[in-house]
């Protein structure tokens, strides 16, 4: 395990649990090397409504445009979890996508962040939800 991570399962930081429907959007290759091949039970299929979403971005352009396509899943689930992730710094990639773009991006669209972590050794995660009282 790298220096500085906290041993956490990342399914555990994300908060799925069993029965979850989870939609994945952009995931790495290595995905389910990261959290398991046991989530695939749990895909959310064609018309279901997701619990969560994982949504991995390189982008701002990209990330909004995803955002955007989220907004009726969001009116359908006020309890959804959403967690976008991006390259972290240490990664060394070139991105125009931070965690400050993410959270102003949601907090103009009625959705606040709650919880940071690191999702990989490349990736952070940023986890939004809607406000309670917006629910």
């Amino acid at each position: 395990m790298p220096t500085g991570y906290s041993g956490t399962p990342l399914i555990n930081k994300l908060g799925i649990k069993p029965g979850m429907k989870i939609l994945l959007i952009s995931p790495p290759a290595d995905y389910y090397s990261l959290i398991g091949t046991g989530i695939r039970d749990q895909l959310a299929k064609k018309n279901d409504t997701p619990d969560l979403i994982h949504l991995f971005v390189k982008t701002n352009k990209e990330y909004e445009s995803a955002m955007k396509k989220l907004e009726p899943v969001c009116k359908k689930n006020s309890s959804l979890t959403i967690w976008v992730s991006w390259y972290k710094k240490s990664a060394k990639i070139h991105t125009d996508i931070t965690e400050d773009v993410i959270r102003n991006y949601a907090l103009k669209n009625d959705l606040v962040d709650v919880k940071v972590c690191a999702v990989s050794e490349l990736w952070s995660g940023l986890k939004l939800v809607v406000p309670l009282c917006k629910r």
